[in-house]
């Protein structure tokens, strides 16, 4: 059994979210609270497997709370976000503090006992209890450090194109390679992240003001330009479209979802891999399911190069997982590995 604790300080979500938990046969809610403080006095004596942990709450928010927990506890906490620019800010923050996933709360309150969202509060509580919590939270300036390469090249030829998927656990891991990468690159970097509408482009903004890339949403008709980082917004699978020689541009479309996702790491990595003109890399991170599987070992059969998150340094493995089982690596690697293992490709190291 899975023993959870429901923090929320609405007396209506903490009875729903309990109620959807229990009706799994796995699943066990050994207790509630309504604010942070609640929780940190009854952590110790209930010792929850998974807490799921409301963001805006009194007395004590819920990302203080997560602090808190991660220092003292070190226990999986699953976020409850409202779907506002705040609530996404706030949820990126609790994600490098430690929290292991999120599940955005509707509009509507009473949509959250809706079939699809029953179902993604389960699977996630599952994931969260294996999942695997750093040791470390990330430090925006501490990724500067290890940054010292400046590549004197005033050339615009963009020569290569890096994609990289992933869900659980991506946020941090992309802050993890991509603050390290040079400005000056002669590659363009593509990055589907499993998340909704509004938090891929919160997630683009942070990643941009703690990298040397120009990190952005990709927009849909836009010319794919050396030195930037482009996210799939959420709710958009976003594909690459090759025009002549070294010019690709981004499309989006709102085509069914892919193995439940969009946007969706096989439908950008299935465009990436029919680029004829443009050196490929291909790159799988921690997340739950097997989305990218199939795109990336298409990136590997037409001449590029991929790489997969090892399992010891992901959140959860099992997208690097599915991708190394059906053969579409060439090289598995810790996450602190992979930023150079890219510029060692580039030519860069």
């Amino acid at each position: 059994m899975i023993k959870v604790l429901v923090v929320d300080d609405s007396a209506f979500m903490r009875k729903i979210i309990s109620d959807i938990l229990v009706s799994d046969r796995m699943i066990e809610v050994i207790g509630t609270a309504k604010n942070g403080k609640e929780a940190l006095d009854k952590i110790p004596h209930l010792n929850p497997d998974v807490i799921t942990l409301d963001i805006e709450m009194p007395v004590m928010d819920g990302i203080t709370a997560l602090k808190e927990i991660m220092k003292k506890f070190k226990k999986p906490v699953i976020m409850l976000s409202s779907l506002t620019s705040q609530g996404a800010e706030a949820t990126l923050r609790a994600l490098e503090y430690g929290a292991v996933d999120f599940i955005t709360k509707p509009t509507n309150i009473f949509k959250v006992g809706s079939r699809d969202k029953r179902e993604e509060i389960i699977k996630k509580v599952k994931v969260a209890a294996s999942a695997i919590l750093s040791n470390t939270v990330v430090d925006k300036y501490a990724v500067f450090k290890k940054n010292s390469i400046v590549i004197d090249n005033k050339k615009e030829k963009l020569d290569y194109i890096v994609a990289l998927g992933t869900s659980t656990g991506g946020p941090r891991a992309l802050q993890s390679i991509i603050p390290n990468l040079p400005s000056e690159i002669n590659a363009a970097l593509v990055v589907v992240q499993h998340m909704p509408k509004g938090f891929t482009k919160s997630l683009a903004n942070r990643l941009n003001s703690m990298s040397h890339l120009v990190v952005k949403e990709g927009e849909d008709g836009e010319l794919v330009r050396r030195g930037y980082c482009y996210i799939a917004p959420g709710d958009y699978h976003m594909t690459l479209e090759e025009v002549g020689i070294n010019k690709v541009y981004i499309r989006l479309n709102k085509e069914k979802p892919v193995s439940g996702h969009r946007p969706s790491v096989d439908v950008l990595m299935e465009s990436v891999a029919k680029i004829k003109y443009l050196k490929k890399i291909g790159v799988i991170l921690t997340g739950m399911g097997s989305d990218g599987s199939h795109g990336i070992k298409l990136i590997r059969e037409n001449n590029g190069f991929t790489i997969a998150q090892d399992e010891k340094s992901c959140v959860v493995f099992g997208m690097p997982k599915a991708a190394i089982n059906i053969g579409g690596i060439n090289k598995v690697l810790p996450l602190d590995s992979i930023s150079d293992e890219i510029l060692n490709i580039l030519g860069v190291l």
